[in-house]
């Protein structure tokens, strides 16, 4: 497969998704006993390096190839996703307005990761397109990029980082 396929771009570029997240992993390690929520912010972040890692493998395998315990990526994962925003969410105020990523290096680099996944998603889409991709797949990599948001809000307010709300330039 040629280096700038479509496949090899999309699995690439979750590659770098994985990266960034490694980045916010060793951020975070510097609040784990600081601030209570840096554990579990750990742990769903483990837990997403490694999907993620899965979905690689399964993209980097030509479509209707297997082999012995090939990775999944099911619902059901996508389904603890939803869990994990909505757990997350319950400890944020309604968003009024959009926030400015940033804030903290945690926070900021979660925004980041989410840029990244979003990007990885578009890639995922259009490679569809082309050739056969679970719907799963790409529903994965979109809950993903809302829960790393979430993340990013969740993560700023329990380790004390400051989110920076949009102001509106009115020519004023």
């Amino acid at each position: 497969m040629w280096k700038d396929s479509l496949r090899v771009e999309a699995y690439g570029t979750l590659d770098e998704l994985n990266a960034v997240i490694g980045v916010v992993r060793v951020m975070n390690a510097e609040m784990v006993g600081m601030y209570e929520q840096a554990e579990p912010l750990e742990e769903d972040l483990r837990w997403v390096q490694n999907k993620l890692f899965d979905l690689g493998g399964i993209l980097a395998t030509a479509p209707g190839q297997e082999f012995k315990d090939m990775p999944q990526v099911t619902a059901k994962d996508v389904t603890k996703l939803e869990k994990m925003i909505d757990r997350c969410q319950k400890d944020l105020a309604p968003l009024k307005e959009f926030i400015l990523p940033g804030g903290g290096k945690v926070s900021g680099f979660l925004h980041q990761a989410r840029t990244v996944c979003r990007r990885a998603e578009r890639i995922c889409v259009h490679l569809s397109r082309e050739e056969p991709i679970d719907a799963v797949h790409i529903k994965f990599v979109n809950r993903l990029s809302d829960a790393l948001f979430v993340l990013a809000r969740w993560a700023a307010k329990t380790q004390g980082e400051p989110e920076f709300l949009w102001q509106r330039d009115t020519g004023k």
